[in-house]
């Protein structure tokens, strides 16, 4: 399982944290082929759909990366990406997906060095979790 690169979705705000990705040019997320951001208007228009269909098409883990509770650019988009995130982390282990393959992490623009950080523990622990088409596989067996 050395080799195993893990494929992340990182569905980031518009308006704090791509500005923390371009900033953090060094990490494993700006550097590997096996790794999407994909900008979204605000955290608050995540839709369980986007996330159950990343997974569904092969991501291994996803990150969603969004302004601090407070600093949301439409008031309260992020406290609303909460509350979706939490109820489908519950949703995940009736589909075999462990929870911890769903990460939310509150980023501004100009904490960088935090994104690198956020991103590079969330590939180093999908990783230890192992691919998740190998679980899936030996479930259904």
């Amino acid at each position: 399982m050395t080799d195993f690169e893990p494929k992340i979705v990182v569905f980031c705000c518009n308006w704090c944290s791509p500005a923390g990705t371009d900033f953090a040019g060094g990490s494993k997320l700006e550097s590997t082929p096996y790794s999407k951001v994909i900008k979204i208007t605000c955290t608050g228009r995540i839709e369980p759909s986007f996330i159950l269909g990343a997974f569904a098409k092969g991501a291994d883990g996803i990150m969603i990366a969004g302004c601090h509770p407070g600093d949301c650019h439409y008031i309260s988009g992020n406290l609303k990406a909460r509350r979706i995130i939490a109820l489908i982390k519950n949703l995940l282990p009736q589909l075999g997906i462990e929870p911890e393959r769903l990460r939310l992490e509150w980023i501004s623009t100009s904490e960088a060095e935090k994104f690198q950080s956020a991103a590079d523990e969330f590939i180093d622990e999908v990783t230890k979790l192992g691919s998740l088409k190998q679980i899936n596989k030996v479930e259904a067996k």
